[in-house]
């Protein structure tokens, strides 16, 4: 019983650190440099722990952090809102570490604009 136990807490030591790296922290995001881009979105994932997409965005292909599903549809965003081609505006902070993504606080589709945060 014991060595199963072992077993089993070796296991978990190992994989829940890869879990957390893998989930990114807000703090890895620059506040100070406020991010407003109209474009169409690609890529669109309707799923948790967030939202994503891609958009272009000084030359390059960014990654956009939405927010969780649940929050979305309690504020009026829609997956339909969200499809693929749709021109929307997004506010929100680059990454710290110049990495081409992007947090998004508020998305403005179809002249509604929804908080995220």
């Amino acid at each position: 019983m014991f060595r199963t136990l072992s077993i089993a807490a070796a296991c978990a030591a190992l994989v829940l650190p890869a879990a957390a790296l893998a989930h990114h922290g807000w703090s890895s995001y620059d506040s100070s440099k406020v991010i407003k881009h109209t474009a169409p979105l690609t890529d669109v994932v309707w799923g948790n722990p967030h939202g994503s997409a891609k958009v272009s965005y000084q030359g390059r292909t960014w990654d956009v952090v939405l927010a969780p599903v649940l929050r979305m549809q309690n504020r009026g965003l829609t997956r339909e809102m969200l499809a693929p081609g749709k021109r929307v505006t997004l506010e929100g902070y680059p990454r710290s570490d110049g990495a081409a993504e992007m947090r998004i606080e508020r998305i403005t589709v179809d002249g509604k604009t929804v908080e995220l945060r």
